[in-house]
């Protein structure tokens, strides 16, 4: 037995001496920071809500660029329900992260995310959506938005604008918006498009809107649908909604009723999903969109975070982000310009 222990203690001798290592790095975690060992690395997460969709998947790529820079870990997270969302920040607590960026699944889940967070005691920032408390007012969490209703307002006006070069008759024109009002963020925009369209002059009651239960292709696809089927006599269409998915849907629905882009204009909200319409040989009912950066959303937000953690640098409450229209003809230049080429 003496003998057994005696190697044991020579083999253990042998690797500090010819390594370098102390026994208390034995096994450490390979992500650690060997760079400065006595000092804690920082780590933050990225949570998501939909983190199939092109924008979100963007904010990560932008977000890992800060990560990179700084040189701190970076945990991303897909959390598309509460559940998911609550779990995920005991996981990132686990994992030593010190705070994480968040769009939230569900606006309402504000004061639950943020007694989750104070337990652990890490710092929160929202981005794209923000929380909402139970007096039903928004909640002081450092916030990185888009100006919803004046992007919406910038699609109103376009559409308008696009109507009058064809010379469409309001008479035989109606105005399709499919629309997902639990959002916030959402009601703005398509609110929005309506204000700017009724300024403009177009006709209020020949604005037709359907809710859609998903904000994806085929959530607007059904929605665009019922208000096709209720409105047979429209000859021509303007088509909005809260983002490129919503317009895409309402496109489609309107293919499959023999509407073409002779006599569709749908303009769109969003970091590019609709940009492959572009690339197809024959223009389509996508008229253009409102392109949105998420590098900003995940860049700056992931930055202004690092900062916060390792400075003290508080973010400023609330910052809000501009659109850019894109069409057929100048989208590569747009995408250049937004950093998303």
């Amino acid at each position: 037995m003496k003998t057994r222990l005696f190697w044991l203690a020579t083999l253990v001798l042998a690797c500090i001496l010819s390594t370098g290592c102390e026994p208390s790095q034995l096994g450490e975690s390979p992500d650690a920071d060997a760079s400065s060992p006595a000092e804690e690395k920082i780590r933050l997460g990225f949570l998501v809500k939909m983190p199939e969709e092109l924008w979100f998947q963007n904010e990560w790529r932008f977000a890992q660029q800060c990560a990179d820079k700084y040189g701190f870990g970076l945990i991303k997270v897909g959390t598309p329900d509460g559940e998911k969302l609550l779990s995920a920040i005991d996981v990132l607590a686990a994992k030593g992260a010190q705070g994480f960026v968040v769009c939230t699944p569900d606006v309402r889940l504000g004061p639950a995310v943020m007694a989750k967070a104070r337990s652990h005691g890490m710092k929160v920032f929202t981005v794209d959506d923000q929380f909402v408390g139970a007096d039903g007012e928004f909640m002081t969490v450092p916030h990185m938005g888009i100006s919803a209703r004046e992007i919406g307002r910038q699609v109103g006006r376009e559409l308008y604008k696009e109507f009058v070069n064809r010379g469409w008759l309001t008479e035989e024109t109606g105005a399709l918006g499919v629309t997902f009002d639990e959002l916030d963020t959402a009601r703005d925009r398509t609110d929005g498009t309506i204000e700017a369209l009724v300024e403009a002059g177009f006709a209020r009651e020949r604005i037709y809107l359907g809710a859609e239960k998903t904000t994806d292709i085929p959530g607007a696809f059904d929605a665009a649908n019922i208000v096709l089927t209720q409105h047979p006599e429209v000859e021509r269409w303007f088509v909005f909604s809260m983002n490129d998915e919503g317009v895409l849907g309402s496109v489609r629905a309107l293919e499959g009723r023999g509407f073409s882009a002779a006599n569709t204009i749908g303009i769109g909200i969003g970091a590019g999903t609709g940009l492959t319409e572009f690339e197809k040989d024959e223009p389509t009912g996508y008229f253009a969109t409102c392109m949105i950066s998420p590098l900003r959303h995940g860049y700056e937000t992931t930055e202004l975070l690092y900062k916060w953690v390792k400075d003290g640098v508080e973010p400023p409450a609330d910052t809000r982000t501009a659109g850019v229209m894109a069409y057929r003809h100048d989208y590569k230049e747009v995408q250049k310009k937004l950093g998303l080429e």
